[in-house]
């Protein structure tokens, strides 16, 4: 499964270095698999995260992780609400 969330933010390059944060620290997380962050071409204020887990039960496990939920607090806030996990068909 992936997540994909994006983010709008008036300072791209803070929220770049707090993303690193939380990617590392999603790396290190059980069912991880691969993850990127970046901005969107046309518009610098809207940035994306996107993870790949093994299952959905591994990506809920990590965002309930002490950790991740430090690394990602200064991210999440930036975060646009809508729907974030998707399953593969």
């Amino acid at each position: 499964m992936f997540a994909l969330t994006r983010f709008r933010t008036e300072d791209p390059a803070a929220l770049r270095a707090d993303a690193a944060l939380l990617l590392a620290a999603l790396r290190r997380r059980p069912g991880f698999v691969s993850g990127e962050f970046g901005t969107a071409a046309d518009d610098p204020g809207l940035c994306a995260l996107l993870t790949t887990w093994d299952g959905v039960g591994s990506y809920r496990r990590a965002l309930s992780a002490a950790e991740v939920k430090i690394a990602g607090a200064p991210v999440w806030l930036h975060a646009v609400d809508e729907p974030g996990v998707y399953l593969p068909e």
